[in-house]
């Protein structure tokens, strides 16, 4: 048996807390969490669960309060601004619930974008034909549905190579029907790259795709548990 991979992320007693003049929320309250090299993980909660800002935090885009998060041999809570912009540049890619993508610009081209500044990029073609969008580089994103867009939106996450796709609510804005393409594309890039994803969703039926599924609760990791299978993203519906 080949020995289990080291952690990708180390999460230990991690707490944010937000405040505004006296008011003073608790986004996360101690949360120990562990991901690694290649998993697929849904993390499900209800809105002002924790699971958006703990997403930040791992992703570089937020500071914890306190406690601890590794990327690897990276402390992301002591990271100076540059240091986290150079993880997220080189490491971490971003799939949101909007496709933030640049409207004078063809599906080609915002791929592009995120090529020019990675390490080891692939070729913007392939990224988008990954997600099954060949006949459409040319197209800008007024000319696409929102399946679409959110697919050029997961190829321009990936077309960096990144060694970690986090997502947030990938499929929030979607139909049932486009959602199920996305998860097919979403599922098949990161199985194709290895990459460790982590998906947050308040869509509990997303959860039977994940190798681990993780359930926020008042800022807590309330429970996990390990699918002994996972079904195809072509099996699940809404």
């Amino acid at each position: 048996m080949s020995a289990p991979q080291a952690p990708v992320f180390r999460v230990r007693n991690l707490c944010k807390t937000y405040r505004s003049g006296e008011v003073e929320v608790r986004a996360l309250r101690g949360v120990d969490f562990e991901a690694r090299g290649g998993e697929f993980i849904v993390i499900l909660g209800p809105s002002g669960s924790g699971k958006s800002t703990f997403l930040n935090i791992v992703g570089g885009l937020d500071r914890a309060t306190s406690g601890e998060a590794w990327f690897r041999d990276h402390d992301l809570t002591r990271a100076n601004e540059a240091g986290l912009t150079r993880y997220r540049r080189d490491h971490v890619g971003f799939i949101f619930q909007f496709y933030n993508l640049v409207p004078s610009l063809t599906a080609f081209e915002n791929v592009k974008l995120v090529t020019e500044i990675a390490r080891n990029p692939m070729d913007p073609a392939q990224a988008l034909a990954l997600v099954g969008l060949e006949d459409r580089m040319d197209h800008f994103p007024a000319q696409l549905s929102g399946g679409e867009q959110q697919r050029v939106a997961i190829a321009r996450a990936i077309a960096k190579q990144p060694d970690v796709l986090l997502c947030d609510e990938p499929t929030g804005a979607l139909d049932s029907k486009t959602g199920v393409r996305v998860l097919e594309a979403l599922t098949a890039v990161s199985a194709r790259t290895s990459a460790t994803t982590l998906v947050i969703t308040h869509n509990a039926a997303i959860a039977d795709i994940a190798d681990r599924v993780v359930q926020f609760a008042d800022g807590t990791i309330a429970s996990e548990r390990r699918n002994d299978s996972r079904k195809p993203a072509s099996a699940v519906s809404w």
